[in-house]
């Protein structure tokens, strides 16, 4: 019964074109969410060459200038902007502290289009504020970009749904039920076999889809086959999902209008409002304090201490006697007194900071425990992670942000408290940045564990469809 139903499934399916169809619409979507993906990608990668380039040019500049003034002649540029002083050069010639894409970053944007890749830190600036530039336009923010991610998670399922609603009702409207009735084989098996078979057909479609669009954009998937295959099986797992919600609504519900209704519906719940309700009640449960009211006291405290100034330097180098070797013959400029009360600032603010972080990382704690609701956040989320454009991704880049900020700033504060120039032989010992990827985690449990809900939903669907529905579905038919 099976291998007639393969070749009678297989001959139905050319006939009415659903094959050539698919093929058709899936090279179509993956094509352009690939080329939009990289696109996306390359000029992140045009965007940090840039920057790197603008420092490398003001860098040649710097050391002509270092290098006239070391042999003593007169140089024609401003004296706020000469780089003998530590301060020019933390705050005119800043290192560029760049994301750099990963591999498969082309597959999902994630948080690409909320954050920036690249910051240059300055001696002057604030920590918090090196978290990220966010975009300011709000139609991007609404619709998203249509990446790979975007075509597996929403546009997948209502092709599977397009695909497999009229299984079992398509039958029972042209009367043909009857005649299956009379074959020495259960609905829930047939239905089973005719929707495994699509399966099939449509997992053979989009691997091949997914081969050759990353042959016709020289994308070398075999180099990173790994990535490739575990890609291959969160989509795979994600189809199989909604299959067994198809063969749930074939058995339970009965026409194909409200199959169609019944599965757009699951569709609508899955993928739109598990994860925006999930999203609401995180925000709801752990609220984020008032951005505004942090910048607020943050300028309150900056007015505060900056008309204590002399009193928090005085404080400062009584802390850190290495600064106050030359203290007696030291000339106190603006930038010693601004640097001492910036420390201070930081620290009384840190609090306030810490607060703002905890909220937001009990959100993601919050999200990350209730994901399994939705297999489409599951999915979305394993898909950024193996993209590298996950919030924890950023967070990781945040932090490594702040932590080479401290050091620019670090190295270049003693030049300034003891009153020492910087010349050429110190420029080869400005750190440099160097970003390190966040290890990944491993996303084999993710395809695994997915696998096991829809194992249930199968076994669910053949216990409760007892004997008596099947009779009440012939005698409707």
């Amino acid at each position: 019964m099976f291998s007639y139903n393969f070749r009678y499934e297989l001959k139905l399916l050319l006939r009415s074109k659903w094959i050539q169809l698919l093929s058709i619409i899936l090279l179509l979507l993956f094509g352009f969410s690939i080329y939009n993906g990289k696109g996306k990608v390359t000029k992140r990668k045009t965007d940090i060459v840039a920057a790197k380039d603008e420092v490398k040019e003001n860098d040649e500049m710097m050391l002509k200038l270092l290098d006239s003034v070391e042999k003593g002649m007169q140089v024609s540029a401003s004296r706020w902007t000469i780089p003998t002083s530590p301060m020019v050069v933390g705050n005119y010639h800043p290192r560029v502290v760049a994301m750099e894409p990963q591999s498969m970053a082309f597959i999902a944007t994630g948080q690409a289009d909320l954050f920036t890749h690249y910051v240059k830190p300055k001696v002057t600036g604030d920590d918090f504020a090196l978290n990220f530039t966010e975009m300011t336009s709000p139609v991007q923010l609404l619709f998203g970009s249509f990446d790979l991610a975007f075509v597996i998670v929403y546009l997948l399922p209502l092709l599977i749904i397009a695909f497999s609603y009229n299984v079992l009702s398509s039958e029972k409207e042209s009367g043909s039920i009857r005649l299956l009735a009379s074959q020495p084989i259960r609905i829930q098996n047939w239905v089973l076999q005719k929707l495994s078979l699509r399966f099939f057909w449509l997992s053979v479609l989009v691997i091949l889809s997914l081969l050759v669009t990353f042959l016709i954009f020289n994308i070398e998937w075999f180099s990173m086959f790994q990535s490739f295959s575990m890609l291959i099986g969160l989509i795979l797992t994600y189809m199989l999902f909604w299959f067994a919600l198809a063969f749930l609504v074939n058995l339970w519900v009965g026409s194909s209008a409200k199959n169609a209704i019944s599965l757009l519906g699951l569709w609508v719940l899955f993928v739109l409002l598990v994860p925006s309700m999930l999203n609401q009640l995180s925000t709801t449960l752990y609220p984020m304090p008032s951005r505004t009211l942090m910048i607020n006291e943050m300028r309150g405290l900056k007015a505060e201490v900056a008309k204590k100034q002399d009193k928090i330097l005085d404080n400062f180098l009584r802390d850190h006697p290495e600064y106050a070797i030359n203290d007696t013959t030291q000339t106190r400029g603006f930038y010693h007194r601004y640097m001492a009360s910036q420390r201070l600032v930081k620290e009384e603010l840190k609090p306030v900071l810490t607060a703002y972080e905890n909220q937001l990382k009990k959100q993601q704690a919050w999200v990350e425990r209730l994901k399994w609701v939705s297999p489409a956040i599951t999915i979305q989320e394993s898909l950024n992670k193996m993209a590298g454009t996950s919030t924890g991704d950023y967070e990781h880049f945040r932090k490594q942000v702040v932590t080479f900020s401290e050091s620019w700033r670090s190295f270049l504060i003693p030049f300034l408290y003891n009153n020492q120039n910087f010349t050429p032989a110190d420029y080869p010992k400005l750190p440099q940045f160097t970003f390190q990827p966040k290890p990944k985690t491993k996303q084999a449990m993710v395809p695994v564990l997915l696998l096991i809900i829809t194992t249930l939903l199968f076994g669910i669907g053949f216990i409760t469809s007892k004997k008596a529905k099947e009779k009440s579905m012939l005698t409707t038919s």
